[in-house]
């Protein structure tokens, strides 16, 4: 086993050691279904906190050759499944953590040239015969091994937008990494299988949509791989029973993504803290703080600072999730900025309405940490009036709701409809 090639069944099995695992290897099942076909390419793409490294980690652990998985997956839901057997440990596993690489190479333009050096050292360990000592291309030498012996490779990217995320503007080095990944995995005999994870969907960028043999699975659509992409309403019900702790409160503090084929997804992150510390609080900051988000919402197009308020007041807005570039840094209009707070996990995203919406409180407290940060005086002045309201109507202080709604109706009526019954 080595770092890249096989990495085996570990960092896995922390996993289903962990205090809550919530069994999610109905996903292995769905891959074995496509597995060597046309089908073979997968990018989901989800918020950070939603268990994307987790399932590469699992596919690692199945599909790698050089150990034996039997045992760790023998009590979990993929040892039912009639392709079982015939994929456990039957493949050679290209695991590449993208961000672990632009990290450690230094400079991005130095990424790539880092990353084939370290695998094809790994390669060559065990088809150093196939490999010629000059070849520097690692596609090359992929093609070679598959020409002798015939075998397969399953390949796990994941962060495979790291790039993206953090060289926002380096076009040349977007262009060069798109390159590479066509011409490592697009009609390659050697790939049986891509599985690539990260938050941002694949980058749009006129003839460098480059990656145009994937499916794409992110907040907007995630079809038929719904059910794992949270924790679903009957698997967060059953965590509540196990840890005594109140279903109704869960529910609102971290369910509210929506998919057709999964009505009910949770945040998982948020949920496992919750359960372990028994208590309902937001744990967004652990992995992400306000700033980000803060950033987002103080850009200047018009209408959103309108939509955010109608949204943290419950309501909904209708968009385009068509316009957006798939990066983080071109918006021509606010539905862009607004399709990117849906990738980030930040708003939630009804496909058959067309409308984006705040999931929950977890993400509605995040929302106004910003806006606090953000100098939206008049929004916070509304948010705290509305807090006093409701403690006065909780503690049945009539003198203080009246005067609350006295307050309310002053300013929200102009002096001609002041009196209308309506106003």
């Amino acid at each position: 086993m080595g770092i890249y090639l096989n990495p085996g069944k570990e960092m896995f099995q922390e996993s289903i050691l962990s205090k809550i695992y919530v069994d999610k290897t109905g996903l292995i099942a769905e891959m074995n279904d496509i597995l060597g076909t046309e089908e073979k390419f997968v990018c989901v793409s989800r918020p950070r906190r939603f268990g994307k490294s987790m399932a590469a980690k699992m596919l690692v652990a199945y599909y790698s050759r050089e150990c034996d998985s039997r045992e760790l997956f023998s009590e979990l839901n993929i040892s039912k499944n009639p392709s079982f057997e015939k994929y456990l440990n039957q493949f050679d596993v290209l695991f590449f953590n993208m961000q672990r690489f632009l990290s450690r190479a230094g400079d991005a333009k130095e990424m790539l040239p880092y990353l084939q050096m370290a695998v094809l050292k790994e390669l060559r360990l065990t088809y150093g015969e196939d490999i010629d000592e000059t070849e520097t291309k690692l596609v090359t030498a992929l093609e070679h091994i598959y020409n002798r012996t015939k075998k397969g490779f399953v390949f796990i990217i994941d962060e495979w937008d790291s790039i993206f995320r953090e060289k926002q503007t380096d076009i040349e080095v977007q262009t060069a990494y798109l390159d590479f990944l066509r011409d490592l995995l697009k009609d390659q005999p050697y790939v049986k299988l891509a599985y690539m994870t990260g938050i941002l969907p694949i980058k749009k960028y006129g003839t460098h949509s480059a990656l145009n043999m994937f499916d794409e699975f992110s907040m907007t659509d995630q079809k038929w791989l719904a059910e794992y992409t949270g924790f679903t309403e009957k698997e967060v019900q059953k965590l509540c029973d196990e840890y005594g702790m109140d279903f109704s409160e869960t529910k609102r503090w971290y369910d509210g993504y929506r998919f057709r084929r999964a009505p009910h997804v949770y945040n998982p992150k948020s949920v496992v803290t919750a359960m372990r510390g028994a208590e309902f609080s937001s744990y967004w900051t652990q992995t992400e703080t306000y700033e980000a988000l803060k950033v987002y919402i103080e850009m200047n197009f018009d209408g959103l600072k309108d939509d955010i308020i109608l949204m943290l007041n419950g309501g909904r807005c209708r968009i385009n999730t068509g316009t957006f570039s798939n990066d983080m840094v071109t918006f021509q209009t606010k539905d862009d900025v607004l399709t990117l707070l849906i990738h980030l996990g930040y708003l939630a995203y009804d496909i058959d309405a067309k409308e984006v919406y705040v999931p929950n409180e977890e993400v509605r407290g995040e929302f106004v940490n910003a806006i606090t940060a953000s100098g939206w005086q008049e929004v916070i002045s509304a948010f705290q009036a509305s807090e006093q309201l409701l403690k006065a109507t909780l503690a049945g202080n009539t003198e203080a709701v009246a005067k609350g709604l006295d307050l309310v109706h002053t300013e929200a009526a102009s002096v001609l409809t002041y009196n209308n019954e309506n106003s």
